[in-house]
């Protein structure tokens, strides 16, 4: 498939404050978000660029990347100029986050990734806990989940599970106090979230 390249030259440094965001833009930025985004741009900075297009009066208008520049308006932004027109924009903007949103989740791969990194940013680590928490278990359609003998499988929304805040759970004998907190800090390192019970 032969497709076209809308983007019109190279990268054009702009003071974000200057950009004018789309009145359609359907995004909303909650507080967690912005607690992120401040904190990603502080501990890496702009990696990557605003997608705009030139308007009749010259002006820029953002097809995204509100927040980043709503988050830095008076610092220079790297911004690609599309050429489209109001309906391919209007489509653009309506479609452009919504595919990244569609990617489905290596679970494992995520849970190694954030095992590794370190971060100073209360909004980071919210952001990259919540991704954890929200992992469910992915059991194939046509396949089943066996208790091995003499144990019970508890169902979402047991009392077990409840008690514990999360729709599975899996509880974890330990031999004595020390094994608790060694078992602790090797799941947490892990990426799991987990606590103790006693």
């Amino acid at each position: 498939m032969k497709v076209k390249d809308r983007i019109k030259g190279g990268i054009r440094r702009v003071r974000a404050g200057d950009l004018t965001p789309h009145p359609k833009n359907w995004r909303t930025h909650p507080d967690a978000q912005k607690d992120a985004m401040r904190g990603v741009l502080a501990e890496i900075g702009i990696a990557d660029v605003l997608i705009v297009r030139e308007l009749e009066d010259k002006t820029l208008q953002i097809l995204d990347g509100h927040l980043r520049a709503e988050t830095t308006p008076d610092q220079k932004v790297p911004c690609v100029v599309v050429d489209l027109n109001d309906e391919e924009a209007l489509k653009l903007l309506a479609t452009h986050d919504a595919i990244t949103g569609l990617a489905e989740t290596d679970s494992q791969v995520l849970l190694d990734l954030v095992a590794e990194i370190e971060t100073e940013s209360d909004g980071v680590g919210d952001m990259l806990d919540k991704l954890v928490a929200d992992l469910k278990p992915t059991v194939k359609e046509d396949e089943t989940v066996e208790a091995e003998e003499g144990v019970t499988l508890p169902e979402p929304g047991d009392a077990d599970c409840e008690e514990i805040d999360v729709p599975w759970g899996v509880v974890i004998s330990c031999d004595n106090e020390q094994h608790q907190v060694e078992l602790l800090e090797e799941l947490s390192k892990r990426g799991l979230t987990c606590r103790a019970l006693v």
